[in-house]
């Protein structure tokens, strides 16, 4: 069976050739009750850094299955490295979307942003991640995106950026995100505000550490909209 048709499953248990791996409760379920998996059957599993691991089930059960490793590789990441800072948002459902989505297109790292304007809400790290590498495995990929800790818009550290972006809804100057030609190599942060927008003092802020202003269309976006069409064009653009 070709091994990009096999089952993907996400593991922090990286083993060489020959040895074994025993799987979480969670996996060895899924793999004896839903795919109803046996011994000498094949899947793949990723610890979401690049890992590529080919399998096979030794022990199917819905507690501990166990799989030997047939063979371990590291999978390429591409050298643009897009960082999508964003404000949470009230209504968890709609941010999970956005984290859905943003890993389905590959995105780096997401930087959540307490704006002025964010509402409160409590950010549930554990249950956004388990998002995050759903969506990894869904999209057949080997790398899961950085969840980095909330912090305020003037804290960002761009020092290894190779390109800032912000946009905003307020007046001046903006280039077409769609239009843009971008670094091929590096980290790119592209900023969103909360629901009704960077104030103007934070937008002055993050313009005078070096963001440029860019617009994403002509209507206005929801923020997890203008986050996934930020993240879309930045990962499709040349």
């Amino acid at each position: 069976m070709n091994a990009s048709s096999l089952p993907l499953f996400y593991t922090d248990i990286v083993a060489a050739a020959g040895q074994e791996i025993i799987l979480n409760e969670e996996t060895s379920r899924h793999l004896s009750q839903v795919l109803r998996m046996q011994a000498g059957e094949q899947i793949e599993l990723t610890n979401g850094e690049g890992v590529n691991i080919l399998a096979e089930l030794t022990v199917s059960n819905k507690r501990n299955s166990v799989v030997r490793v047939l063979e371990r590789n590291i999978a390429e990441q591409t050298e643009r490295k897009i960082i999508i800072g964003i404000s949470p948002l009230k209504n968890a459902g709609r941010f999970e979307w956005f984290l859905e989505k943003a890993t389905e297109l590959g995105i780096y790292a997401i930087q959540p942003l307490i704006c002025k304007r964010t509402e409160k809400t409590y950010f549930r790290a554990e249950r956004f991640r388990n998002i995050l590498v759903s969506a990894m495995l869904q999209s057949r990929q080997y790398f899961l995106p950085h969840l980095l800790e909330p912090i305020k818009p003037d804290q960002l550290n761009t020092d290894s950026a190779s390109c800032c972006l912000i946009a905003h809804c307020g007046e001046g100057d903006k280039k077409n995100l769609s239009g843009m030609v971008l670094p091929k190599s590096g980290h790119i942060y592209m900023l969103i505000g909360p629901e009704g927008d960077f104030t103007e003092e934070e937008t002055q802020i993050l313009i005078g550490k070096g963001f440029q202003p860019v617009s994403l269309g002509n209507t206005r976006l929801r923020t997890e909209t203008a986050g996934v069409v930020s993240a879309a064009l930045l990962a499709l653009s040349q």
